[in-house]
């Protein structure tokens, strides 16, 4: 019953929102995929593709969102100042050549340049049934941890749709989670990207490449004095099609959509 009543909802609130142009920024990158967003305030839903916004992918580097969580709460770390040693070898055809973040790293900055061995050395830490406990007690993705791998939010089929990004940011921003306030007060601090005297961001991004497919993630809220926005915008495209924006893609096209909302400026 909830699902039903959540996906009229979504309908009714995009039909409300005609204004907002959602083809022109995809159109722009050339890109398919969809941004959802939310309207705390008015408790609108605005979805540019609602079959896209239930489907299912690698959450990515959106993982460390949660994952740093379940990381405090655990007790595999005791703040985002702890140091993670450099572990002197990474899969550079996995992950990329990034010689910037083979060093020692702090968790926060691990979360800030999305430094993906660090939260690999703290998943094997945490260990899957920990895993499975926090994400069933959060209702974060689809459950599917049979992934071998340690990064199973990157490969494999653990998923999580863009709708479901945003519900569970919204449980972050209301503190209606399993972790204590002290552990929920440090993810928001560490995921501020953005803060001036109109509104703070908080984000995190994401990029995977599975299925001979690209998939970005660019998700989070911003807060302003009246109103609260969250987002999820999530793009797809085959690794054989060349687009050397696809990165900076995530964020523009959501701040387009944010910007016609007077979320951001």
């Amino acid at each position: 019953m909830r699902l039903i009543t959540l996906f009229f909802a979504i309908l009714y609130s995009f039909s409300t929102v005609a204004q907002i142009d959602f083809v022109k920024p995809f159109k722009e990158c050339n890109v398919s995929g969809s941004s959802t967003i939310y309207d705390y305030k008015n408790q609108k839903w605005m979805v540019s593709d609602s079959s896209d916004a239930k489907i299912t992918t690698q959450p990515a580097s959106t993982f460390k969102v949660i994952n740093l969580l379940i990381a405090l709460e655990t007790g595999v770390i005791k703040d985002e100042n702890e140091i993670v040693k450099w572990v002197g070898e990474t899969d550079t055809v996995l992950y990329g050549y990034r010689p910037d973040i083979y060093k020692d790293l702090t968790v926060k900055e691990a979360f800030e340049v999305s430094a993906g061995w660090v939260f690999i050395e703290l998943a094997k830490k945490v260990g899957r049934e920990k895993y499975a406990h926090y994400l069933t007690l959060c209702g974060y993705g689809n459950s599917n941890l049979t992934e071998k791998g340690d990064d199973f939010w990157n490969f494999g089929a653990f998923g999580i749709s863009p709708l479901n990004q945003v519900q569970f940011l919204i449980k972050v921003y209301e503190s209606k989670l399993p972790f204590s306030a002290r552990n929920l007060e440090i993810l928001k601090n560490v995921m501020i990207t953005e803060k001036n005297n109109k509104y703070t961001l908080r984000s995190k991004t994401g990029w995977t490449r599975v299925d001979g497919n690209n998939i970005g993630w660019w998700v989070g809220y911003v807060e302003r004095n009246d109103n609260v926005y969250f987002f999820a915008t999530r793009l797809i495209r085959k690794r054989t099609i060349v687009n050397t924006d696809f990165g900076q893609c995530r964020k523009s096209i959501t701040r387009s959509i944010l910007q016609q909302l007077k979320a951001i400026e």
